[in-house]
């Protein structure tokens, strides 16, 4: 995993939140510094429930 990936964000195409690494998702059991990539599929956006691959890159 480069830095690069390790720091790239993600955002939620259905409802808008952004995935942010160094935060991860506690509540979903992703740890803070967990890259998108590293995280299992079955995962859901915490706010809307959407899946891993509803979300795309985020260059904002």
């Amino acid at each position: 995993m480069t830095t690069e990936t390790a720091t790239m964000r993600w955002i939620c195409e259905s409802c808008g939140f952004i995935y942010e690494p160094d935060e991860g998702d506690p509540d979903g059991g992703i740890p803070p510094g967990t890259a998108f990539e590293d995280i299992p599929d079955t995962w859901f956006c915490p706010v809307c429930g959407a899946r891993k691959k509803d979300f795309t890159r985020y260059e904002g």
